[in-house]
C-alpha cells in the first residue's frame, strides 16, 4: 500500500470518528474534562514549540501542505486535538494547523498580553502589586512560566524575572494552578 493511500485511510477514519474536529463532539458533562484520544491528557492544553523552525500543516500527515512556519522556539501554543503522532495547535493570534508531536514540549511558556498593543505590563518582585516593580514588559514578550497560583505567575526570561498577573499572560488558563 502506498503512503498516500495509507494517509488517506487514516484521515478518513479520523474524520469518521471526529478526531479531526470535523464532526461535532459530544457535549461534555458539567465539570467533565475532555482528554486527548492519544495521550489521554487534558484538551485543550498549553505546550511550547521545541525548535526555532516548526512547519505547520493543513492536515495530520507529511503529505499535507505546509501552511506556515514558526521561526520562534519556545513559543506557547495550545493543543486542541490529537491524531496519531500529530497535534492540532492554535497560537495567540488564532492561527491553527497540525504539527508532529515531537516538535512540541510540555515546558510552559507565555506571551505578555499580546491583545494589549501599546500598553506596558508590570512585572513585580513578589506576587503583590506593592512589592516593587521588577520590570516593565511590552505586549508579546516571551518568557518561561515557572509557576501560577490562579492569580499570579512567576515569569522569567532574558534579563527579567518576577511575578505578573495571570490575566496578563497568554499561555495559561484563568485560575490555572501549577
Amino acid at each position: 500500500m502506498n503512503s498516500r493511500l495509507v494517509t488517506a485511510v487514516w484521515i478518513l477514519i479520523a474524520a469518521l470518528t471526529g478526531a479531526l474536529g470535523l464532526e461535532p463532539q459530544p457535549a461534555q458533562a458539567a465539570g467533565e474534562e475532555q482528554v486527548g484520544t492519544v495521550t489521554k491528557l487534558r484538551l485543550p492544553r498549553y505546550v511550547s514549540l521545541r525548535f526555532d523552525k516548526t512547519n505547520v500543516r493543513e492536515g495530520p500527515s507529511k503529505t499535507h501542505r505546509t501552511t506556515f512556519i514558526y521561526q520562534r522556539g519556545g513559543l506557547p501554543v495550545e493543543i486542541t486535538a490529537e491524531f496519531d503522532v500529530w497535534r492540532r495547535i492554535r497560537d495567540s493570534e488564532g492561527s491553527e494547523g497540525w504539527v508532529l508531536a515531537t516538535l512540541l514540549v510540555g515546558k510552559r511558556s507565555g506571551l505578555v498580553a499580546p491583545w494589549k498593543k501599546g500598553e506596558t505590563m508590570l512585572l513585580y518582585v513578589k506576587p503583590d502589586e506593592g512589592s516593587g516593580i521588577a520590570a516593565r514588559l511590552q505586549p508579546g514578550v516571551q518568557g518561561a512560566v515557572k509557576t501560577c497560583d490562579g492569580n499570579w505567575c512567576r515569569f522569567g526570561g532574558d534579563g527579567f524575572d518576577g511575578y505578573i498577573r495571570q490575566a496578563n499572560l497568554w499561555g495559561v488558563y484563568p485560575d490555572e494552578k501549577f
